[in-house]
């Protein structure tokens, strides 16, 4: 690629990500009359008033803002995430037992008590980043004091790991799921990943010797036994003792693995570790991309053993799939790379942009239709993937006139 063509991209990915996703967010989501922001806008872009309000939707705005301000310094973004950090304090947390409610009521009461790991993990990935936008440091010890939880709870001493939900009073539950799409299983890598993700940014602002055995060991735990040593793609659910039971491949979350895996091996700062996790994530990487079609996306998933491949291209995917591929762009130095990941955001520059209205549309569906029967926000339709996709083509995109010609 020329550098007119880099910085062409650039240019784009700044303008969607300014001009678009977070406008949408600052001006159609706020929720004026009961605080916080409203829990569901459909894929007509109708408010629904009345929708709770998730966990999962809140600590992924506040992450979005928090680090949209850290990057780019636009002080109306530390406004939002101001407005969103207040929101979460005063309702989210549990005074009596501890932790995050999974939802709320549309007017700020708890809907569904139960503390799923998965949402523990993402209030400490959006409160520590709220700490490095904003200095405050009852947000970090917020973080710190949920680290704390799901080390006391969740961590599995006996053979590694990190189970996945409890009641109120943490309880682990006899259901286990994130969504009624997921294994009933008690080790995920989806909740795994998150926790991986949420430690590291929290690692970067509180070295405890604790946090960063943690660390250390779920970096290895996805080096050592949740990516598949023959195929190279993540196994996605495993019972208690680490036994895979799924034969289903998420080509998003491999895409995505393969940058926040490394990630938490460069915060560690051990240099055997990178190695090691570079040549990992480097297959990993490279295993996804059997879903990449001619168009430039990423297809959704594939279970051979079900004889399914689902072929709708979901937002989040081709969001993660830019954001990965610059980082094998980085890991390899090989132009291709590069290239799909531009041919990525043409893809969805042309197709899940809402242009009229706003923000992305859920998925273009196998046969090119749009989705508009899900939701354009809500407890699963956040601003997360594709704020942070653009800030990482944004801050790798500097980076890549400094590497070394091959």
């Amino acid at each position: 690629m020329t550098v007119e063509e880099t910085t062409r991209f650039q240019q784009e990915i700044y303008d969607e990500l300014t001009g678009n996703i977070l406008p949408f967010w600052m001006n159609k989501t706020m929720d004026s009359e009961l605080g916080g922001f409203y829990g569901q806008i459909n894929g007509r872009g109708e408010v629904i008033k009345n929708a709770d309000k998730g966990g999962i939707l809140n600590s992924r705005i506040l992450w979005t803002f928090s680090s949209a301000y850290h990057r780019l310094g636009n002080s109306e973004y530390l406004k939002t995430a101001e407005y969103s950090k207040d929101y979460i304090l005063k309702y989210f947390f549990d005074a009596d037992y501890g932790g995050t409610y999974w939802k709320l009521t549309s007017n700020g009461k708890p809907a569904d008590t139960k503390k799923q790991i998965y949402s523990q993990a993402f209030f400490i990935y959006a409160l520590s980043e709220f700490y490095k936008a904003s200095g405050d440091k009852a947000c970090r010890d917020k973080a710190i004091s949920l680290f704390s939880i799901i080390e006391k709870h969740s961590f599995d001493n006996r053979l590694n790991g990190y189970f996945e939900a409890y009641s109120r009073d943490w309880k682990l539950l006899e259901d286990l799921r994130l969504s009624d799409k997921d294994a009933n299983e008690k080790k995920t890598t989806n909740t795994h990943l998150h926790i991986l993700e949420a430690y590291t940014n929290l690692y970067q602002v509180w070295k405890d010797q604790l946090l960063e055995s943690r660390l250390r060991n779920l970096v290895n735990l996805f080096l050592d036994k949740i990516i598949d040593p023959a195929s190279h793609h993540l196994l996605l659910f495993f019972d208690e003792k680490w036994n895979s039971k799924s034969s289903l491949v998420s080509y998003g979350h491999d895409i995505e693995a393969s940058w926040l895996i490394l990630e938490g091996a460069f915060a560690l700062e051990d240099k055997d570790l990178i190695t090691k996790a570079k040549t990992a994530c480097t297959s990993l990487a490279v295993a996804s991309m059997e879903g990449l079609q001619e168009d430039g996306s990423l297809v959704y998933e594939r279970d051979d053993a079900e004889k399914v491949r689902d072929m709708d291209r979901h937002w989040w995917p081709q969001a993660e799939a830019m954001a990965g591929l610059m980082n094998l762009y980085e890991m390899t130095h090989q132009e291709i790379y590069l290239t799909r990941a531009v041919a990525c955001w043409n893809f969805i520059r042309n197709n899940l942009v809402d242009r009229k209205n706003g923000e992305w549309y859920w998925s273009i569906r196998a046969d090119g239709t749009v989705n508009v029967a899900d939701d354009k926000a809500g407890f699963w339709k956040c601003p997360y993937h594709n704020t942070r996709a653009c800030l990482e083509v944004l801050s790798r995109s500097k980076r890549i006139s400094r590497l070394p010609e091959k």
